[in-house]
């Protein structure tokens, strides 16, 4: 008899080959999507594409026999299709060259068009009956980018989505300020696959574009929602979630939204597509299981997945499927599928493949906040809810989700949006159910109103009136509590840290470590910036056409100007300064200082009193002016030179500050002009010597007399002033008369160089400009066009322009710039 070691007979038997290899596949398959994640996600960081022989470098240990070959092999692919991606998009960019250029356009308006009450210089609506157009435009020329985001000024026109038009354009590159921790606007539209901006210069209709079916119906249906609630209150949020129309939400609804942690519920994305899947997966699967005929040719379960599909990708199409709906309904397609093979035994794996296919088909979606917040919240309920022993409450389950959501999306909302809302883990125990009955009663009653409208309308209004009441709610809440957002800008490695801490929070019960969690979330406290040992810091941040300026010392911060702010529009103070202060760790200013009146030195103030405490304000927005005073923060000497003078103009008087440190002194003149320097100069003349100037009224020839230029001797020149600008700034003269004082001056233009951050040194003052040390692979390196003896408005004015062709012209737009 033979004898047997014991180790054969425990040991189990090995499955088939064919099985063994399906097992190894599905072992490998989080690796390789990680893999391939990773590489897509290390190309998007560095500043450039590589060449040819790079790529060639790269491919050979691909081609080795070694053990981890597929992993490498993935992580080149995903670099490789993220690079032939951000190339494509980059050859449909307008060239910097034709900056400025007009040229007549024959297309289609590709969105829904977004349209605001005129404004004047002073930010003020108008009275007139005209509007400002915002909306994408398709051109039908090849050889033109195949989208620009168009501005069209004081318009008299209605616009409509699916429109042919011909406009006369003047065209500009993709750009937009650059600044640390600041929103990347020209990453944006990158990403958006605009290739271009343009204001309107004329214009002509042609009817209705062939294409764009889907973009006309959604259009038709904005337009029957007015028809059914005209007046109504809550017809902006109806737009928003039915045909995901958000443009006639005001600045106060998205912020009573913010501060109450409820954003989610109107911008239609995972949570909007999952109610309507589910609510039509339920419903389909009781109505099929009437019938028992029904049920034999396919079981009611699959009836309703079907249906729950369906429904889904319907809600998405109507909502313009733009990408954060497509990701939903592809995410919810899949998890349908694997419900339909497998009962839904792994949703990990069918996560996991949406991942793989959403990143494979646009790596760029990896530099977007939608992705991680979508996936995580679908991760967090999966791990609280899968493979758990304990027996549960439907409330206690639902509280169980909601406390892991508020503490994975906590951080990444944090990293993201440089803040949370301490109130949206309560209001949303109360706002997500009602959201879960609102919103398929709104599309139900949209239904009955086209199908029955004696009955579907007042349904309608009906449902609209529980949105208003559930908006006016939430605005009492905000209003209430306005200091429940959170301001933070943690770093990746505290975000990172604090997603574990959510983890071992929700262990199971009795496991090792989960006292730990809460530890793992106080990395999100740390400052994550140093403020200077000594001396000051200067940064000159890039806000368009305005003046916005951080000084900080070891202890103390102080900003000088917010820069502009436009109604329903580009906010200085909320876009850049904020979000640069809550990066560099400064949660408090000291002090703030508006040195007059205009709207590009003012506008973003409120914002920033909103955001963040301050503890002093001086200047056109305060009860205190700017009189004649100085105090010492941390050795350095801060001094205003100037008080309130009768018969100055707002301008000449405007705040002076002078700042003197131990290696480093600089002067802030505002937007003085000649004769407010001649009054420095006869009171202040041996004060205005610096080493870093602002270079009065952002170069402007009225001012930077050469008296004031010889008196101050500045070593460093800033300009803040918006890149190629309609105003010309800095004027050629001006920036000849620093380079006439001494060739070895330093000239910079924030809008042009991205922040200006100035740190004194043993031999001298520092300069870092963040446009080239944050270079992009889709950012605009800085070319000192400025600097050049022609100025940037004659250059682009000169630049070849195509005559218009002849033919009725029914509006024509003012020159007129708009905030970037």
């Amino acid at each position: 008899m033979p004898r047997w070691p014991l180790t054969r007979v425990l040991r189990p038997a090995e499955p088939p080959a064919p099985e063994r290899s399906a097992h190894a596949a599905r072992d490998r398959l989080l690796p390789s999507i990680l893999c391939f994640t990773i590489g897509a996600l290390a190309l998007l960081q560095i500043p450039a594409l590589p060449d040819l022989r790079w790529w060639l470098v790269l491919a050979v240990p691909a081609l080795l026999p070694w053990r981890y070959r597929h992993f490498y092999a993935l992580a080149v692919l995903g670099a490789l299709l993220a690079g032939w991606r951000v190339q494509t998009l980059l050859d449909q960019r307008w060239p910097v060259e034709r900056l400025g250029e007009d040229v007549w356009v024959t297309g289609s308006i590709a969105s829904l068009p977004q349209g605001a009450r005129s404004a004047g210089a002073d930010g003020e609506e108008r009275s007139e009956n005209t509007r400002t157009w915002r909306f994408l435009f398709e051109p039908d020329a090849a050889q033109l980018p195949s989208r620009i985001r168009v501005s069209w000024y004081r318009s008299s026109e209605t616009l409509r989505g699916g429109d042919c038009w011909r406009l006369q354009l003047r065209l500009r590159p993709p750009h937009g300020g650059s600044n640390p921790g600041g929103f990347d606007y020209e990453g944006w539209l990158f990403r958006q696959g605009i290739g271009a901006t343009g204001t309107v210069r004329a214009a002509e209709a042609c009817g209705t574009a062939p294409q764009h079916g889907l973009l006309r119906l959604r259009q038709r249906l904005a337009e029957q929602f007015g028809r059914w609630l005209p007046g109504h209150p809550a017809l902006p949020l109806v737009a928003a979630l039915t045909i995901g129309d958000t443009s006639a939400l005001a600045d106060e609804d998205w912020q009573n939204f913010r501060l109450t942690g409820t954003t989610h519920l109107i911008a239609i994305s995972g949570f909007n597509v999952a109610i309507v899947a589910g609510v039509a997966f339920f419903l389909l699967r009781w109505l099929w299981s009437i019938s028992a005929a029904l049920c034999l040719r396919l079981p009611a379960q699959q009836a309703g997945l079907l249906g729950s599909a369906l429904a889904a990708l319907i809600y998405a199409l109507l909502a313009g499927f733009d990408p954060p709906v497509e990701r939903a309904a592809l995410m919810l397609l899949l998890l349908v599928a694997a419900a339909w093979r497998d009962g839904l035994a792994q949703p990990a794996r069918a996560l996991a493949i949406a991942w793989a296919i959403i990143v494979a088909v646009d790596p760029l979606v990896l530099l977007t906040p939608g992705l991680w917040l979508s996936f995580g919240a679908v991760a967090a309920i999966y791990f609280v809810t899968a493979g758990r022993l304990e027996n549960h409450s439907a409330w206690r389950e639902a509280l169980r989700v909601q406390l892991m959501l508020s503490l994975v999306l906590a951080p990444l909302t944090l990293f993201w949006f440089q803040g949370t809302s301490l109130l949206g883990p309560l209001v949303n125990l109360v706002a997500v159910p009602a959201a879960a009955v609102l919103t398929p009663a709104l599309l139900g009653a949209l239904i009955l109103a086209a199908v029955v409208p004696m009955i579907g309308i007042p349904v309608l209004q009906s449902v609209a009136t529980g949105l208003t009441w559930s908006s006016q709610g939430l605005g009492w809440l905000a209003t209430q509590m306005p200091q429940a957002w959170l301001a933070a800008s943690p770093q990746p490695a505290a975000v990172a840290l604090a997603l574990l801490g959510a983890l071992l929070l929700f262990l199971p019960r009795g496991l090792p470590l989960r006292a730990l969690g809460l530890l793992c979330f106080g990395a999100l406290a740390l400052p994550p910036g140093q403020a200077p040992k000594s001396g000051f810091e200067l940064v000159a941040l890039d806000v368009g056409q305005g003046l916005a300026v951080v000084v900080r010392t070891a202890q103390h911060a102080l900003l000088f100007d917010t820069g502009p702010a436009y109604p329903e529009g580009f906010d200085a103070g909320r876009s850049v300064i904020v979000p640069y202060l809550l990066r560099a760790g400064i949660r408090r200013l000291d002090l703030l200082i508006v040195s007059h009146g205009d709207l590009d030195h003012r506008g973003g103030a409120p914002a920033v009193r909103e955001l963040l405490p301050v503890t002093r304000e001086l200047g056109a927005l305060a009860d205190e002016a700017c009189d004649r005073q100085t105090w010492n923060w941390d050795g350095v000497r801060f001094e205003i030179l100037n008080g309130p003078t009768p018969g100055l103009s707002d301008n000449d008087g405007g705040c002076v500050l002078k700042i003197d440190g131990e290696n480093l002194s600089a002067l802030l003149p505002a937007d003085i002009e000649a004769s407010g320097e001649q009054n420095l100069l006869r009171d202040h003349a041996d004060r205005l010597r610096a080493d870093v100037l602002f270079a009065p009224h952002h170069g402007s020839r009225t001012s930077s007399s050469a008296a004031f230029i010889e008196t101050v001797q500045p070593k460093i020149v800033i300009f803040s002033a918006g890149w190629h600008h309609r105003f010309g700034h800095p004027s050629p003269e001006v920036v000849t008369r620093y380079r006439d004082l001494d060739s070895g001056v330093r000239q910079y233009a924030s809008g042009d160089s991205g922040a200006v951050i100035v740190r004194s040194g043993p031999e001298g003052p520092k300069v870092s400009e963040w446009r080239n040390e944050d270079q992009r692979l889709w950012s605009t390196p800085s070319d000192y066009a400025w600097t050049r003896a022609e100025s940037p408005k004659a250059s682009s004015d000169s630049a070849r322009r195509r005559k218009p062709a002849s033919g009725r012209k029914t509006s024509r737009s003012p020159r007129t710039s708009a905030p970037e």
